[in-house]
């Protein structure tokens, strides 16, 4: 009888231990994007004129794969998300843009059950069906830039942890009218996430 209980309780923790050295984790997030907001006064409407891009909340899906236990490579998905467009406080239209962003990791102490990391990447940003002044306006399609992450895993048991994350984006874009560059925006925003992994 003991020898069956100490076989059971040795696959228990093998199985455990398999569990945590397996390479790949999903996460499931709820983001909230908060822009920085920073532009270029509209040419010909005077200084006190700045576009702003709404901040909302969305959903995220993030793959991770780890090469050792403290080095990851992380890819943050998404559908494209919809944002309104403020000009001195008043709409102008709206944009949609999908910004898929790829980034590196660190993780300090990846057997623990508190396990913190930093990473740096780059974010891609494809921004599609712009609708500003009645049409008049649009925006530069693509844009490239930095990615900088902070976020903490903690451990619920040998697959599932919770999960805290904050990212700064670089994601800038040029207003078009008429054919002409007309006002340069700096979304930038900061992304507050909370959510779940899973660790295969």
């Amino acid at each position: 009888m003991l020898q069956h209980v100490l076989a059971i309780a040795l696959a228990l923790a093998g199985s455990q231990a398999l569990a945590q050295e397996t390479n790949w984790m999903v996460r499931a997030r709820a983001v909230h994007i908060d822009p920085a907001n920073e532009s270029a006064p509209l040419a010909g409407t005077g200084a006190v004129d700045r576009i702003h891009v709404s901040s909302k909340t969305i959903p995220e899906v993030d793959v991770s794969y780890f090469f050792t236990p403290n080095l990851a490579a992380e890819l943050i998905l998404t559908y494209p998300q919809k944002h309104d467009v403020t000009l001195d406080g008043a709409r102008i239209g709206s944009f949609r843009h999908l910004p898929p962003t790829l980034t590196a990791q660190y993780h300090f102490t990846p057997r623990e059950s508190f396990s913190p990391y930093v990473g740096a990447g780059v974010n891609y940003t494809r921004i599609s069906r712009v609708k500003l002044l009645n049409g008049a306006g649009d925006l530069e399609n693509d844009s490239w830039g930095l990615a900088l992450q902070a976020g903490v895993d903690i451990r619920l048991d040998a697959r599932w942890s919770a999960n805290l994350d904050v990212k700064k984006v670089n994601i800038r874009s040029d207003v078009i009218v008429g054919g002409a560059r007309v006002s340069a925006v700096k979304v930038d925003p900061v992304l507050f996430g909370v959510g779940v992994g899973y660790r295969f």
